[in-house]
């Protein structure tokens, strides 16, 4: 059996189902993406370490890293092997130092742990060609959540404050865990950054 590794695209509002999210993957090697239909805490849990954001609070996927460090287990890999009716289905590959353990995961808590202890994500060339998108769509609308407001209302958003009052917002917004305020506002800062180097 072939297995292709993935990597995180990103994720955006799902279009089929209201409060959902889309995570969008993509093989490392190529082109072909799939998306899997995720809850709000699992898109939260996924953007805070994309974005490398630190919450005041640890997470349940934080909580498991935390855990998972104090009794030297390591997760080594995720493997996405089963599609059905629509639903992915994934192991962790943990091991201890002494012996390989394989446990079942929803999708997106393995991608969520995946990116917490750096490890690849697999899925077999069968699911990957069976969950394909089939149509390219935008980069805008396949990122994190806040990307998706128009960058023309970002700019207009922040344009009177200045970075000082944007880092102070983004502590604010950690604070109350609003992570996608919290995703907006630094990549404004960091589109400032850019455009002062250029």
């Amino acid at each position: 059996m072939k297995r292709i590794k993935l990597k995180v695209m990103g994720i955006s509002y799902s279009q089929t189902q209201s409060g959902a999210y889309a995570l969008l993957l993509i093989e490392e090697n190529g082109e072909r993406r799939i998306p899997i239909i995720i809850g709000g805490f699992e898109a939260q849990a996924i953007v805070i370490k994309l974005e490398n954001l630190e919450p005041p609070r640890p997470l349940t996927h934080d909580l498991f890293k935390k855990l998972a460090d104090q009794f030297n287990i390591v997760v080594i890999e995720v493997m996405i092997y089963k599609l059905e009716e629509g639903v992915f289905f994934s192991k962790l590959i943990c091991n201890n130092g002494e012996k390989e353990y394989s446990i079942d995961s929803r999708t997106s808590d393995a991608v969520a742990i995946a990116l917490r202890f750096g490890c690849p994500i697999y899925i077999t060339e069968e699911i990957l060609e069976k969950a394909q998108l089939t149509n390219t769509p935008s980069d805008s609308g396949l990122a994190s959540p806040a990307e998706n407001v128009s960058q023309a209302e970002l700019d207009s958003k922040y344009e009177s404050n200045t970075d000082e009052e944007l880092y102070k917002m983004i502590d604010e917004a950690v604070k109350k865990e609003d992570y996608e305020h919290a995703a907006a506002i630094r990549d404004e800062i960091e589109k400032r950054k850019k455009r002062r180097k250029e």
